[in-house]
């Protein structure tokens, strides 16, 4: 039977890329055998600011039930992966600041040792995408977090050109496509597969420690 791996994904999404993005990693990891939390960051802007988009006002009603992440999401999972369009070549503020609550778990060392990886989108090419999941990654190692991106471990990765993590250029008139969904799907495996292999490796060591 095979070791059971629990997966987060978190993400923010304004318009709608990157919540579909997000979606497709959480199927892709439950089909792989992980059991998934898909959790959206708590929206920040103000009411007036969503209204005056049309697209980020229907991805707010249409994600509506999604529930919001909290620490306990983190502490849950034994992998997590987190989602956010570029910002300026960085993540949004909305997923920066639920990252900035878990303070209090970093020093308690509880997200220390699971597995991170990240996606992101971007209205334009060479929008900030890579720089984004850069910056993302800043935090896993402060966290003491093992990094698992994608890299160019399947043929079909050279497509897309990210080895930092799963992105696609776009906005609600570009909606997700082939290209993207099938570097989410090789994203999803792969974290899947690490940590069960980085799990099982982890109680077999504490295994033979109990047996000395």
């Amino acid at each position: 039977m095979a070791t059971p791996v629990n997966v987060a994904v978190i993400y923010y999404s304004a318009t709608g890329t990157v919540a579909a993005l997000a979606r497709q990693i959480a199927d892709d990891a439950e089909r792989a055998g992980a059991q998934v939390r898909l959790r959206r960051a708590a929206e920040l802007a103000p009411q007036a600011a969503i209204d005056s988009n049309p697209a980020w006002a229907e991805n707010a009603a249409a994600t509506a039930g999604i529930p919001e992440v909290a620490p306990d999401d983190m502490l849950w999972a034994d992998a997590v992966i987190f989602g956010s369009p570029t910002r300026y070549g960085n993540i949004a503020s909305q997923l920066k600041q639920f990252i900035d609550t878990l303070g209090g778990l970093w020093q308690e060392g509880k997200l220390a040792d699971k597995v991170y990886s990240g996606f992101t989108a971007s209205a334009t090419k060479h929008g900030g995408q890579e720089s984004t999941l850069l910056a993302l990654y800043n935090t896993v190692h402060h966290f003491g977090g093992i990094l698992v991106a994608p890299g160019y471990t399947d043929p079909t990765k050279f497509a897309d050109g990210n080895p930092y993590g799963t992105s696609h250029v776009g906005g609600p008139d570009t909606p997700v496509d082939e290209e993207a969904r099938t570097a989410a799907r090789i994203q999803a495996e792969r974290v899947v597969k690490f940590t069960r292999a980085i799990k099982d490796g982890l109680a077999g060591a504490a295994g033979l420690a109990a047996r000395d």
